[in-house]
């Protein structure tokens, strides 16, 4: 009887965490989908931002355009885009694991910091001398998960932008997960700075030739900048539709795989019971023999 009684409690206890799961899944779909719109509605323009951008910085020489400047990688830098909070599978371990692995293939001997915008990713860096902690220019960067908008971007990006002009950074690489679908993300390692040009290829889009007014050095100083800045915020959009779906696959998987284990604990516990009864009549019926 001992034996029914622990499976009851196991079969209490994971129902209620199937009651949570299920709970966690609804609300990351009803976040999901606001998610979703945001960055889809983004995609379009940042797309075509970027291409005029890559279009643009192709043409400019080094002493106009300060963000397209190529120069011997000493200094390098991280941004790692994670949450704030865990229960979304493999979504922030995926970010910090890229990190490791091109920082310590690629970039092997270079110096390197890392940028944590996301709790996750602080609690994983925190001990390691990439860390960026006690910089007070990225202090407010765990903040922009929980408050995310163009303007706490911008001033992440411009920041960037001013460290990379000055020569502090050779090169800012962006790592987050890109939303497809609320069950896949994809891993991207994306260059920030220096502004990649554009390759040369057949396509349209390539080999637009654009006309600058009022004139050249108005668009490196105004166009530019809000294109990186729009694309870090592109960046955390996805991520922030990535955490969404992530966590609502990982709580439907748990709520199934729950449901899956009480099934089995109920079929465990009929047997045991019906053992037991099946044990009591053979005592009852063994006694009554004997009285005999």
């Amino acid at each position: 009887m001992a034996n029914l009684k622990e499976i009851r409690n196991r079969i209490v206890s994971i129902s209620s965490t199937r009651q949570i799961t299920s709970a966690m899944k609804m609300v990351s779909a009803a976040k999901l989908r606001r998610a979703q719109d945001a960055i889809t509605q983004m995609r379009p323009y940042s797309k075509k931002l970027q291409e005029i951008l890559e279009n643009l910085s192709s043409g400019l020489d080094s002493t106009d355009g300060v963000y397209s400047q190529e120069r011997e990688v000493k200094n390098v830098l991280f941004v790692s885009i994670t949450a704030n909070r865990g229960l979304c599978g493999g979504f922030n371990n995926n970010v910090i694991k890229t990190i490791r692995r091109i920082a310590d293939s690629e970039y092997k001997g270079c110096n390197i910091t890392v940028v944590s915008v996301g709790k996750k990713s602080v609690d994983s860096f925190k001990s390691s001398p990439w860390s960026a902690k006690g910089r007070e220019l990225f202090s407010k960067s765990i903040e922009i998960v929980d408050n995310l908008t163009f303007d706490n971007a911008a001033e992440l990006a411009q920041i960037f932008m001013d460290e990379f002009a000055a020569r502090n950074l050779d090169k800012v690489v962006l790592v987050y997960n890109q939303f497809k679908n609320a069950a896949v993300q994809e891993i991207q390692a994306e260059q920030f700075l220096p502004i990649v040009p554009i390759q040369n290829t057949n396509d349209k889009a390539s080999s637009t030739d654009y006309i600058f007014e009022p004139n050249k050095e108005f668009i490196v100083q105004e166009l530019i900048p809000k294109s990186l800045k729009t694309q870090l915020f592109k960046a955390l959009l996805d991520s922030r539709a990535s955490e969404h779906g992530a966590r609502m696959t990982a709580m439907h998987k748990a709520t199934d795989n729950a449901t899956d284990l009480i099934n089995a604990l109920k079929l465990s516990y009929n047997k045991a019971r019906q053992a037991a009864i099946t044990n009591e009549i053979l005592e009852i019926v063994a006694g009554a023999e004997a009285l005999k």
